[in-house]
């Protein structure tokens, strides 16, 4: 059997690309690349670490203006990796300074998480296994 691949991107689909994209070059101090080659959407991505592509899609079709629910089939939430608990309180600070609702860290017997909502409701995490 071959290795198990890393993860090469995730892609998140948006109501507004532009204001999506200003949220989360906010929060991270980025700057997205936008892409508006041919396909039926308008595309931003942004590299992580050199290693993962986050990406966001704006269609100009959508099929109903529903919030995003992690209760239907699809993606759940997007989880980012920190190295410990102190970073997840770097993360819980910034958050709050950035007026953004979280709902504090939370520890499980796996590990600790901290998570919030972009615009469109997609639930973030910030995840740290236990060690």
């Amino acid at each position: 059997m071959p290795e198990l691949p890393t993860i090469a991107h995730v892609t998140l689909t948006v109501s507004d690309l532009d204001r999506s994209v200003h949220w989360y070059e906010g929060l991270f101090e980025v700057e997205f690349h936008r892409d508006e080659g041919p396909g039926p959407f308008r595309r931003a991505v942004w590299l992580v670490e050199n290693q993962t592509l986050i990406g966001l899609h704006e269609f100009p079709d959508r099929p109903d203006t529903l919030p995003f629910d992690e209760r239907r089939i699809g993606l759940d939430h997007l989880a980012f990796a920190c190295r410990d608990r102190d970073e997840l309180g770097a993360w819980e600070f910034r958050l709050s300074e950035l007026d953004i609702g979280h709902g504090g860290i939370v520890d499980a017997g796996y590990g600790s998480a901290l998570s919030c909502r972009n615009p469109d409701n997609i639930a973030l995490e910030f995840f740290t296994p236990a060690l």
